[in-house]
């Protein structure tokens, strides 16, 4: 495990609702290896308790890889409350979203900038489920340093295949946080 407050680690930027909530699989058939929880987070209106669907193994994985963890959603805070407890996961530091978020492009998922913004140039890695070419495309334009986008499939959440190309990125990931041997 990674030292959660080493800023000379690269950043894993980790969505809730798709890759660790799979909400898009059909709701009459919680997937394999899935806890059902029914919360009424901070914002949340609907009558019923929202559904979220959690893999309990998930939080041992995501903690065993190179990153240091970081939520990107917009749970934001609340996913320390609801969410970490049940994947067994420390308390994590999340971005912060406005609640009326900009968009400078159409084609751009709205936490684009944002997340570019908020890296400031340190490595990240990024899993969501509402990200397109164009999201990556800004981050190589717009990020001076390693930025890479996971997109997960929302009716599937995070996959063994996914925690293999994570492992995969690592390597440049770590390598991008230091240039000649000099921190970032």
């Amino acid at each position: 495990m990674v030292n959660a407050d080493d800023a000379s680690t690269p950043v894993l930027l980790i969505d809730v609702d798709g890759p660790l909530n799979p909400y898009a699989a059909p709701p009459h058939r919680r997937p394999e290896g899935y806890t059902t929880h029914r919360w009424h987070p901070e914002g949340w209106h609907g009558r019923k308790p929202l559904r979220v669907w959690l893999n309990p193994d998930h939080g041992p994985a995501l903690l065993a890889l190179p990153y240091r963890l970081v939520w990107c959603t917009t749970w934001q805070g609340q996913a320390n409350t609801f969410i970490a407890p049940v994947l067994g996961l420390p308390e994590l530091e999340y971005l912060p979203f406005p609640d009326s978020p900009s968009r400078p492009d159409a084609r751009l998922f709205w936490k684009t900038k944002y997340v570019v913004e908020w890296a400031g140039g340190q490595p990240f890695v990024w899993i969501d489920d509402d990200t397109t070419r164009y999201d990556q495309e800004y981050v190589d334009q717009h990020h001076d340093g390693f930025g890479r986008i996971l997109h997960i499939k929302p009716h599937l959440g995070l996959q063994d295949e996914d925690f293999a190309v994570l492992n995969a990125w690592a390597p440049d990931a770590v390598a991008a946080t230091t240039t000649k041997g000099e921190p970032r």
